[in-house]
């Protein structure tokens, strides 16, 4: 829609780093992580515009800057107008000095890899917004691209490789087929209550965890994102 020009992304760029210095974010990566796991086996090969480095912006683009923001009276584009939803999107997430053209479009290529991915393979998307490799994606899908609600609602339900807390009870599924994931539940007293696979995956398996009740902690290595089953 709104094409930003070299001089806006820059900009961009500056201002969100400078109104996110002080926050921790909750997109930073666990100091002991390990080699990242692979995605769904069932996706198709990554469209290429997947690999096209994100925008600069904050670790957590769901989060709000913390600096001072343009007021909703000034968002504006230069040419044309935004449509309600996007001024909806905007709200409060413009850094001041910052062309909302270029925030937007942020959303907008949120919500493009979320369809992209997902036109290919649903769990693979889901997966992605899981593990954090298409990040922003709750505003943006709510307020600029709804119908990728159900993509959401998986991801929702589901959780990464990083301990879970309190998971709720039942089977899930992991989102890959690789042969190295493992899982494990703890209670509260960090004893062991199930862990798994029994025997070790072979390529093509469908690896699934039971959560019992009581898990205090999920913790699984290689196993990229879980929904449930």
């Amino acid at each position: 829609m709104y094409r930003r020009s070299a001089a806006a992304a820059a900009l961009l760029a500056a201002a969100l780093t400078l109104t996110a210095c002080g926050s921790d974010g909750d997109g930073k990566a666990s100091a002991g992580a390990a080699a990242t796991p692979k995605p769904p086996a069932s996706s198709s090969a990554p469209d290429p515009a997947d690999a096209t480095p994100a925008p600069a912006g904050p670790a957590a683009p769901d989060a709000k800057p913390t600096g001072p923001v343009l007021p909703d009276a000034k968002l504006t584009p230069k040419t044309g107008t935004f449509k309600e939803n996007e001024k909806k999107y905007l709200s409060g997430r413009v850094p001041a000095k910052t062309d909302p053209a270029a925030v937007l479009q942020n959303g907008q290529e949120t919500c493009q890899r979320i369809e992209r991915t997902a036109k290919r393979d649903k769990d693979a998307a889901a997966a992605a917004i899981i593990s954090g490799d298409i990040t922003g994606a709750k505003d943006a899908v709510e307020l600029l691209c709804p119908e990728q609600k159900p993509v959401l609602a998986v991801a929702a339900r589901g959780f990464g490789d990083a301990p879970a807390t309190a998971p709720a009870p039942g089977t899930y599924r992991a989102l890959t087929q690789s042969t190295t994931c493992t899982w494990e539940a703890k209670g509260k007293d960090g004893g062991v209550l199930a862990s798994g696979p029994e025997a070790p995956p072979k390529a093509g398996d469908k690896i699934t965890a039971t959560v019992p009740a009581g898990t205090s902690a999920f913790r699984s290595t290689g196993c990229y994102a879980w929904v449930p089953a």
